[in-house]
């Protein structure tokens, strides 16, 4: 077995690893209790992931996280532990040999495509990420420089190209790529360095003024100037707390808002005008997230004002942000690492927003999210846009070090490069023990509020 020129005894193994378990685990925290993550629609989520690990036979691991608000993590789970069928028994040397071969075989089931993306996607996205970061483990390498050092001609075949080509040919994603090859080593080590640079958001709707400043003191304190805040719920309200952040941050820093899709078109249009003195960088998520028409008519809107559009984290599959990226509906792209069909389907939409020269800016709010977008960054601003120049990554500075063996870390407003193989997802036991969902010690008498029938 070859993996990028290296062979499978390089590793210290007789033969190519075999998936002979997969381990399925639905952890949900009570984070409704404090109002972390709360929005115009997320009143009182409670910050949930399906935690998917691959077992071969040579004791290697390979690990996902599929991020939720709660109620409905066990759909996913469900949907991986049914399509863990289809990967058990697969060796490594198959994946490494066509990884878009393994990618269609579960996006283009013949029976499970009739449910369309959504669950069905995001589910898909637990097992292709999680053999991703066994690939990774098997090189010993981080996520990102498996992708860094992939051959254009690997890039490409892994891409499912049939609804793409006619926005983004093969041809041109390879040309990218390799145009780019050109000072890599330099913004690789540069990158090493410094990772990419972060922004956080400090108002979340159920916060009060006292618990947002201690919010934008602790961002500030790790040298981050770009903040988030929420809007949506009243337009008077947002009036005099986006006031008050400004204060708190500065007439420097960067200001972005977020109204996680509670308006209509127009209203997100007349709405924003009303802010554009606050003088925000982008609204994100201003309306439905696959209304593209609608996005479009808002970002015309909006332009004006200096107001960019920005969505991607509920957006469901690649040929919506095809069509978000070519209209000009957004000027910012926000994907997220767990809501499509794992790495392939990023890579995609990652090559096809540099061609159209819109920036990268990935949705890390969620448990693992910001641990994984990292490496997406890193390469996008290795490889693809092949600069950091208007890039920013969300960070997210709680659900870290209680909840993971090799946290993120920010330093001097950016994210510290990581090191460890694979995505760096692996999780302290006595969090996975006191998180499983209904069963763990955090969850016991307290059930009904981590289920469906929990209410806002």
């Amino acid at each position: 077995m070859k993996i990028l020129g290296q062979s499978i005894a390089d590793f210290g193994l007789q033969a190519s690893p075999k998936v002979e378990k997969v381990n399925v685990v639905d952890l949900r925290v009570p984070t409704s209790d404090t109002l972390l993550g709360s929005d115009p629609f997320h009143k009182k989520p409670n910050y949930s992931a399906v935690l998917t690990t691959l077992e071969t036979d040579t004791g290697h691991r390979g690990i996902s996280v599929a991020f939720t608000a709660g109620a409905g993590n066990d759909w996913i789970a469900y949907g991986v532990k049914d399509l863990a069928q289809l990967v058990v028994g697969m060796e490594m040397d198959t994946f490494v040999a066509d990884p878009g071969e393994f990618h269609r075989l579960l996006i283009d089931h013949h029976q499970l495509r009739w449910l369309a993306d959504g669950v069905n996607r995001m589910a898909i996205g637990g097992i292709v990420n999680a053999v991703w970061d066994l690939w990774a483990k098997l090189v010993n390498k981080p996520l990102w420089k498996l992708l860094v050092d992939l051959p254009p001609e690997k890039v490409v075949q892994s891409i499912d190209w049939r609804y793409l080509r006619d926005a983004l040919t093969p041809d041109e994603a390879e040309e990218i790529l390799k145009t780019h090859s050109e000072g890599r080593e330099d913004r690789e080590q540069s990158l090493r360095k410094q990772g990419p640079k972060a922004y956080s958001t400090a108002g979340w709707l159920g916060l009060t003024d006292e618990q947002i400043i201690e919010t934008v003191n602790q961002v500030k304190a790790a040298g981050l100037d770009c903040f988030k805040m929420k809007v949506g719920q009243d337009l008077e309200f947002d009036k005099k707390r986006l006031a008050f952040i400004r204060r708190a941050i500065g007439p420097e820093a960067r200001l972005m808002l977020d109204a996680n899709q509670i308006w209509g078109v127009d209203e997100a249009i007349a709405y924003m005008k009303e802010l554009a003195d606050f003088h925000p960088t982008w609204i994100e998520e201003p309306t439905a997230r696959d209304d593209v028409l609608g996005f479009v008519k808002i970002a015309r809107a909006l332009e004006k004002h200096g107001i960019g559009v920005a969505t991607g984290e509920q957006v469901p599959s690649p040929v919506i942000f095809k069509q978000l990226i070519t209209s000009g509906a957004i000027q910012y792209c926000q994907i997220d690492a767990t809501r499509l069909g794992g790495v392939n389907d990023v890579l995609g939409i990652i090559l096809m927003a540099a061609k159209y020269g819109v920036p990268v800016c990935p949705h890390g709010g969620g448990i693992g999210l910001c641990n994984m977008i990292q490496h997406y960054a890193i390469w996008d601003q290795i490889c693809v846009a092949a600069h950091s120049e208007t890039q920013v990554v969300e960070y997210l500075n709680f659900l870290q070090e209680e909840v993971f063996l090799h946290p993120i870390q920010v330093h001097n407003g950016a994210y510290v490069t990581p090191t460890v193989p694979g995505w760096g997802l692996e999780m302290s036991p006595d969090f996975i023990e006191k998180h499983t969902y209904p069963t763990g010690s955090v969850w016991q008498g307290r059930e009904a509020s981590g289920g469906v029938t929990f209410l806002a």
